[in-house]
């Protein structure tokens, strides 16, 4: 038993080794994931890292949630110029609630600072703006799908 518990704790420092590198990474001041009986949270808080560690409760199965949307890629638009890429892992939205008005549409003119779109990471809205004047070209996801870090989003020109 000593022994489980012994290679327990090395999967638990290991786990938050790797969570800590993402933080570090994105930016993200904090991420929590869930893995069969066990919850982690990493934040950072300060400049420091603080870990946390608990047992997730019971939960009830659940239906699975729907397919997100495909996306709606150019497949080039990460190369162009223009394009404004995601600076984290997360859920893209094009509006700043459901049922409300998207944020831009494609032929759009944009300001600097302006704010595109939004992405969820860690049940965190983040806004993401448009880095200089234009007008948007290309909108290369769809709302509520999924984005990784360096994603191109949209296309300002």
């Amino acid at each position: 038993m000593a022994k489980n518990n012994e290679k327990t704790r090395e999967l638990e420092s290991a786990w938050i080794r790797e969570l800590a590198g993402i933080l570090e990474e994105t930016g993200l001041t904090e991420i929590e994931i869930e893995r069969d009986e066990m919850r982690l949270r990493v934040s950072r808080q300060g400049g420091g890292i603080v870990q946390a560690a608990a047992p997730a409760p019971a939960l009830a199965p659940t239906a699975a949630p729907a397919a997100p949307a495909p996306a709606v890629t150019n497949g080039a638009g990460g190369d162009h110029p223009g394009a404004v890429k995601s600076p984290m892992v997360g859920t893209a939205y094009l509006s700043p609630s459901p049922g409300a008005a998207p944020f831009i549409s494609e032929g759009a003119s944009v300001t600097e600072g302006q704010t595109v779109m939004i992405v969820e990471a860690m049940k965190t809205m983040n806004p993401i703006t448009a880095p200089r004047s234009g007008s948007v070209s290309k909108i290369l996801v769809s709302d509520a799908q999924p984005v990784e870090f360096d994603e191109p989003l949209i296309i300002i020109e």
